[in-house]
């Protein structure tokens, strides 16, 4: 306080410090993260609601700088430490499918493309649009109806992929396999668990058949996350007699420990190979953008992945993955 010259006093008030929350708040917005981190690193996520919530995995990496902010900055040592190693598991759990390359892998060129119909209502011009751009060797389909082959087959698929292993259905069970080469149904490869998933040898020119299937697990709501693991856990290992790929909605992103024990039994996904494993595929045109990555295209160790692009898709709640292969 000061006498001024006029007369009066001239008031200085005095400079408000920020406060940081206390040891007890700070811990309350790291605890979160550190259990996420636990839980993602170890794969500890067990029912419905946890495994929903795990594919939120990338945001929560993002999100775990904050409490790390808080710690440092409030200058509490054993919070900042947690929260500092959660925020370095979560990042080298997400940060990797960001930062892959193209292979240079000699083969044979294979293409793939795979697209939820959403009860067969996907824009069929925009697919037939995707296939003779792409111009893919095998398209895998989830959700389809017989009214969607229909629609497909008219609009010139039955001309360009004329090879198919169908079994559609008027509801979300039904998948199907086209291509533009010969191939041979397998029956026995997946057991009746989730939605529809056909498999066939296609006889790509050049080499052996390459085997692949059309992968459309339930998803894990409620009672069918136990469906959702029990398919995961179904689909075969890779093998070196025979050369497969994976293709389709699993339900399931690279954070869920059922995908992550299924890449480790020999597999590889493409759009994480090429640094596009981040790019969201579901929800499609929605109010909101898409938010996580479920539909993926698995290939044996052995194939190269070129390129992986995701495109929009009117009237379906999927996006297309488009991937450019090589296989021996």
């Amino acid at each position: 306080m000061e006498s001024s010259a006029v007369g009066g006093t001239i008031v200085t008030p005095e400079r408000r410090r920020w406060k940081f929350p206390g040891t007890a708040l700070t811990w309350l917005a790291v605890t979160p993260f550190a259990a996420w981190a636990v839980a993602r690193v170890a794969g500890l996520e067990r029912g419905s609601l946890p495994t929903q919530i795990m594919t939120a995995t990338p945001y929560a990496a993002a999100g775990s700088l904050v409490p790390l902010l808080i710690a440092s900055l409030g200058r509490r040592r054993a919070a900042t430490v947690v929260a500092l190693l959660a925020t370095t598991a979560l990042g080298f759990s997400v940060l990797p499918r960001a930062l892959g390359s193209a292979e240079a892998t000699t083969g044979r060129p294979m293409r793939v493309m795979t697209i939820n119909m959403l009860f067969g209502r996907a824009d069929v011009a925009t697919i037939m649009k995707l296939v003779r751009e792409f111009q893919p060797d095998v398209l895998s389909t989830q959700e389809l109806t017989p009214g969607a082959v229909a629609d497909l087959d008219a609009a010139g698929l039955k001309e360009l992929m004329p090879h198919r292993v169908l079994q559609d259905e008027w509801s979300a069970g039904g998948s199907g396999l086209y291509s533009k080469h010969p191939l041979e149904p397998l029956w026995d490869v997946m057991p009746p668990v989730g939605h529809q998933m056909p498999a066939a040898l296609i006889s790509l020119p050049g080499g052996q058949p390459i085997e692949f299937i059309d992968a459309h697990p339930f998803p894990p709501l409620g009672p069918q996350v136990t469906s959702w693991n029990e398919a995961l856990a179904d689909f075969p290992s890779a093998s070196p007699d025979r050369i497969r790929i994976i293709a389709g909605d699993f339900n399931a992103s690279l954070d869920h420990a059922a995908l992550r024990g299924l890449l480790a039994r020999g597999y590889k996904d493409a759009a994480d190979t090429v640094g596009a494993g981040l790019i969201p595929t579901w929800p499609a045109n929605k109010r909101v953008p898409p938010i996580i990555t479920i539909d993926h295209v698995l290939v044996d160790e052995r194939v190269g992945v070129k390129e992986v692009s995701v495109r929009d898709v009117p009237r379906t709640d999927h996006r297309a993955v488009l991937a450019e292969l090589t296989v021996p």
